[in-house]
Formats: C-alpha cells, structure tokens, sequence
C-alpha cells in the first residue's frame, strides 16, 4: 500500500504559511519596491501625492514636540511658537497638496481599472483630515480657538454629536487632536500607499480617435 504524503494538508492547515503566500502574491516586492516606474507616473498629480505626504510627516513631526510640552510652551517660548508656525505651516501645505491630489484624480478618474478602493481610501483620508484640523484650531488655546469653539457649538448640537462631540471640552477635542485623528490618518495614508503599490497609477485618459476625411469620404 503506497504511503501518503500528509505535506500538502499540513500545509493547508498552515495559516502563517498560507498568509506568507497571500502576502507574497499580493504584495510582491517587485510593487512594494520597484526600480522603474511607467512615465506618467511623473505626472504633477502624483508629484501633488508625494508633497501632501511630506507634509504631513512634518505636521506629525511637529505636532509631537508640541504635545510633549504643552499649550504654555507653544504660547510662551520663542521655540514654541515657532515649532507652532511649523506646525500650522505644515497642515496649510498638506492640504493644499492632499487638495490638488485629490482633484486631479477626480479629473483622472483615478478609480478605474480596479482601483476604486484606493479612490475611497483617499476620499476617508481627506475627510477625516478635516476632522483633525478642526480638533486642532479648537486645541489653539487662545481667542481664534475660543471663538471657532463657541460657533462651532451650535453646528455639532443640530448635527446631533454635541452629545458625546463637546467642542467646548478643551482635554477632549486636545486628546482627539493629538491621539486619535493622528493615528487614523497615518494608517489610511499607509494603507492608501500600499493600495497604490498593489494596483499601481492609473494610465493617463486616452484621447479619442477623430476620423480622418478620407475615412468619412469612404463611409459616404
């Protein structure tokens, strides 16, 4: 009686084999790390992409230094208020940038050819940016804070999040600010750079064919 190779279900039963091989088929490192890149990948569209990400590495950057010393700090201390023009500076130009990406995908339709998920992903990424610099000008501690605080009140109250989303509660929306949001924008934005490696860019819009006159002489 031949003898049975018990292998092959060992290696189905095998779940961090199984997940290597998952992970080697859908992110081979050809994709996670390539050295040649199709030519409309220097399209401004993508270089808009690779600015809003830098942004946002000197906004988290920034924004470190700040919660680690404090409101009096950035208020009081030469030093402090300039890591806190950086800061601001910096999600100026993460927006901007994450805007013009955005919208040039838009014009792209940078969802098609399977890559609807990574549209998504971009599309959460910028709403909950929005979020987050909302937290952020309310955690200001001074009079634009207050004010954008006591206006926003009103608008959280008949959007009915007052309940458990107080603007006016300074630890809560700091501790969103500087915790949560954070954490929730970075993991989308890796996720979104993994998407982008999996699927790749997509191609540029082929313009259409025009018939050329001896074409329409032809047809007539």
């Amino acid at each position: 009686m031949p003898e049975t190779n018990p292998k092959p279900q060992a290696e189905h039963s095998n779940w961090t084999l199984a997940t290597r091989r998952l992970l080697e088929r859908r992110l081979p490192l050809k994709n996670m790390l390539p050295d040649r890149q199709p030519y409309y990948v220097g399209s401004w569209v993508y270089i808009f992409g690779v600015v809003a990400i830098a942004g946002l590495i000197w906004v988290v950057g920034s924004g470190v230094v700040l919660a680690f010393f404090g409101p009096q700090w950035w208020h009081q201390s030469s030093a402090g208020r300039f890591v806190n023009s950086l800061h601001l500076w910096s999600v100026q130009i993460f927006f901007v940038f994450m805007v013009l990406h955005l919208w040039g995908q838009y014009f792209m339709a940078g969802w098609r050819d399977g890559r609807a998920a990574t549209w998504m992903v971009g599309v959460v990424i910028f709403a909950v940016s929005i979020v987050a610099a909302f937290t952020g000008f309310i955690s200001q501690q001074n009079f634009d804070g207050e004010w954008i605080a006591v206006n926003a009140k009103d608008a959280t109250n008949a959007a009915g999040i007052g309940s458990f989303f107080n603007v006016l509660n300074f630890g809560q929306m700091y501790g969103l600010h500087i915790m949560l949001l954070p954490v929730m924008v970075v993991t989308l934005v890796a996720a979104h750079i993994v998407l982008v490696r999996m699927h790749g860019v997509v191609r540029p819009i082929e313009p259409k064919q025009t018939a050329q006159p001896a074409d329409e002489e032809r047809a007539s």
